[in-house]
């Protein structure tokens, strides 16, 4: 494997230890601090912090192999362009790395993402983040399972 298919499969096997991390401190805080708080505007923001950081970390993971494989993207609606890109299998150049049933749980986490970050909201609708933390326990194993045959790929093109 060349040193930038070595670095980009280092990359994704590192993030996606970091999205086990945010998943299993979400899950942890909706048990425990949530529990213990309540719904409140202040659990509120750990829940809308960690959802933000699980869709950023794998928009790193996106954007990296967008720019190993293609490095095209469209400057005025990038972020949607990425993920719609992670869903093309360019032949014979590289397999897709978000499945079409990752797809829509994922969009629902860049579009609050997107509003989050924009729009700084500091009192969330519990249904909107309810809604969006069953989107992310939806999407995770979906994004494993195509992020683990992603790196398949590239091991079985590049060679180990």
């Amino acid at each position: 494997m060349n040193d930038a298919a070595l670095e980009l499969t280092a990359l994704i096997r590192v993030h996606r230890q970091r999205l086990e991390t945010v998943r299993g401190s979400l899950e942890s805080a909706l048990e425990d601090e949530i529990a213990r708080l309540g719904r409140t505007p202040v659990s509120a923001l750990i829940v809308a912090g960690l959802l933000e950081n699980y869709y950023t970390c794998l928009e790193t993971i996106f954007l990296r192999i967008s720019q190993h494989f293609e490095n095209r993207l469209d400057r005025t609606r990038w972020h949607n362009d990425l993920l719609q890109r992670m869903m093309l299998e360019i032949e014979g150049v590289r397999v897709a790395a978000v499945s079409e049933a990752a797809f829509s749980p994922l969009f629902e986490l860049l579009k609050f993402r997107h509003f989050k970050r924009y729009y700084f909201e500091l009192e969330y609708d519990w249904d909107r983040l309810d809604f969006l933390v069953a989107k992310l326990r939806q999407a995770h194993p979906l994004v494993m399972r195509d992020l683990e045959r992603f790196v398949r790929f590239m091991r079985a093109v590049d060679g180990p």
